[in-house]
């Protein structure tokens, strides 16, 4: 490559690295296709959500839908569930809002860069039900103060504080030693960002340097809702293939972390 591009990439990387949090854009849900019907097996459960004008991600699509198929894949690989295809043989998944009804057949969802969620009452409300009734909710992909404080004020709207008591996960959780044995909670930078920055993972700096996993919980101890922030597993799973450096370093601790909230989540 000439020198003039590398100049150029570093640049760029620099620039972003050093910017502020991202904004979203409020009301905006983006293209949503027709889902599979419910068959009875696991499928992937996306959640599609309005982006807040003051919070900070790129939106609910983020990793779709390459992350739904290879952790659904991986899932059926590694256990011995049962998870959803088409009549060609493609893992079957699903983009939801959470106002739908079917969201109540899924008994996981997942939501990616959570830190620019906006939650109408509808929404907090039927988020709600679905946690109390069984369901099971991952947040994963967002980084740096400003975006946790920005989802922890969201979520509060269908779980509030005085009721659902918030907890780091300790590493000897059974959530980290389902199916396989956790011993650290690993930091996963999106590709681009490990590339253009010679390997490092914190994607907000110092700001974004310690991982967390969290949980909310009902009062009995049962946990409705995972959160892996300063990290992002989502790309693990997206970007399995593209890579063999990132693979190696990536994907195996990834796919330990995702398999495990997969079958605590249909378990628990």
């Amino acid at each position: 490559m000439r020198p003039i591009a590398l100049a150029l990439i570093a640049l760029l990387v620099a620039t972003a690295d050093a910017a502020p949090q991202r904004r979203g854009r409020f009301n905006y849900y983006g293209a949503i296709g027709p889902n599979p019907s419910y068959d009875g097996a696991f499928m992937f459960c996306r959640i599609a959500f309005n982006n807040a004008s003051n919070g900070d991600g790129g939106g609910w699509f983020v990793d779709y839908p390459r992350a739904d198929t290879n952790l659904s894949f991986r899932f059926s690989e590694l256990t011995a569930a049962t998870v959803s295809r088409d009549v060609a043989g493609n893992f079957n998944h699903a983009v939801y809002r959470l106002t739908d009804a079917e969201i109540d057949h899924c008994p996981f969802i997942m939501m990616t860069e959570p830190g620019g969620t906006y939650f109408s009452p509808e929404e907090a409300q039927h988020l709600r039900s679905y946690l109390e009734h069984g369901g099971f909710l991952w947040a994963d992909d967002f980084w740096g103060e400003y975006a946790w404080a920005h989802w922890e004020n969201e979520i509060r709207k269908a779980l509030p504080s005085a009721e659902f008591p918030l907890m780091d996960v300790p590493l000897d959780h059974p959530i980290f030693h389902v199916l396989y044995d956790v011993r650290e909670v690993p930091q996963i930078p999106s590709i681009g960002f490990w590339f253009g920055t010679g390997g490092r993972t914190s994607e907000r700096g110092a700001d974004s340097a310690v991982v967390h996993a969290r949980a909310i919980t009902d009062r009995e101890g049962h946990m409705l809702v995972f959160m892996t922030h300063n990290t992002d597993f989502g790309d693990a799973f997206e970007r399995e293939g593209e890579n063999r450096a990132y693979f190696d370093q990536f994907a195996a601790p990834g796919y330990a972390v995702g398999v495990n909230v997969l079958l605590y989540a249909l378990t628990h």
